[in-house]
């Protein structure tokens, strides 16, 4: 049975990537910052005869929960076969390039950046031992440089009142491209993924999309055969034709 494990799985898309994970047949660690959330989450999905499934406690920013969640896992399997960095924060708005603190800057960024790396890190031998590994770090629009700095289209249509989260986006997006390149000559496939303008607690429920798409638009990456896309920005959203967008 191949495994997965998905950072801030306990609600919204996260969990929705679960929900479909195990529709696949896969055995899916559902990291959640605080366990008793995971736990109701694994319960609802329990509940919904999908019992592949187990909590585990993951603070994206804290390392030493990121290392207690490797010890846990790395007991249970010795290979895991998708991994989903998807636990993100917005960090509060508006923001702005010139008045948002530096400690708002880093919070964001040790969850959205940081956090990825240091799960990442810690889970890659356990990526090494499958067949075919698969990371998908869930991104945004957003965080394109090339359609933010377009005058004509970007300053349009995209919002320049998130300095903080759009940066912390931007900083994933090259680390995922550094990340597919060390590992170009491996099974891995290593994509960067918008799940589109989805209404969740983490825009208020401002969003135009739903979860079930978001989901589905993050699994499709993590279930990608060899002849699959790898070191891609993807938007389907923005992008319903091909899906690639810039960087």
């Amino acid at each position: 049975m191949k495994t997965a494990l998905i950072t801030g799985a306990n609600k919204s898309i996260g969990f929705e990537a679960a929900r479909l994970l195990l529709q696949q047949g896969y055995y899916v660690y559902l990291g959640s910052r605080n366990l008793e959330n995971g736990q109701r989450a694994v319960a609802q999905l329990h509940a919904e005869g999908l019992t592949q499934v187990e909590p585990v406690q993951l603070d994206v920013a804290d390392p030493a929960s990121v290392q207690a969640a490797r010890e846990t896992i790395g007991q249970k399997t010795p290979v895991l076969d998708v991994l989903i960095n998807n636990a993100g924060i917005n960090g509060g708005m508006p923001q702005s390039a010139l008045e948002s603190p530096i400690s708002q800057f880093q919070t964001v960024f040790d969850t959205n950046f940081f956090g990825v790396i240091s799960v990442t890190q810690a889970f890659i031998d356990l990526l090494r031992q499958s067949p075919a590994p698969r990371i998908v770090n869930v991104s945004s629009a957003q965080g394109s440089l090339t359609l933010h700095s377009d005058r004509v289209h970007g300053y349009k249509y995209y919002d320049h009142k998130a300095a903080v989260y759009h940066s912390s986006k931007s900083a994933l997006n090259m680390y995922t491209i550094n990340l597919a390149y060390q590992l170009r000559d491996t099974p891995f496939k290593v994509n960067a993924v918008d799940p589109g303008f989805v209404a969740t607690d983490f825009n208020n429920h401002r969003g135009t999309g739903t979860v079930q798409e978001a989901g589905a638009r993050v699994v499709k990456y993590a279930l990608i055969g060899a002849d699959g896309p790898t070191s891609k920005f993807i938007s389907e959203e923005y992008n319903p034709e091909t899906g690639e967008i810039p960087w």
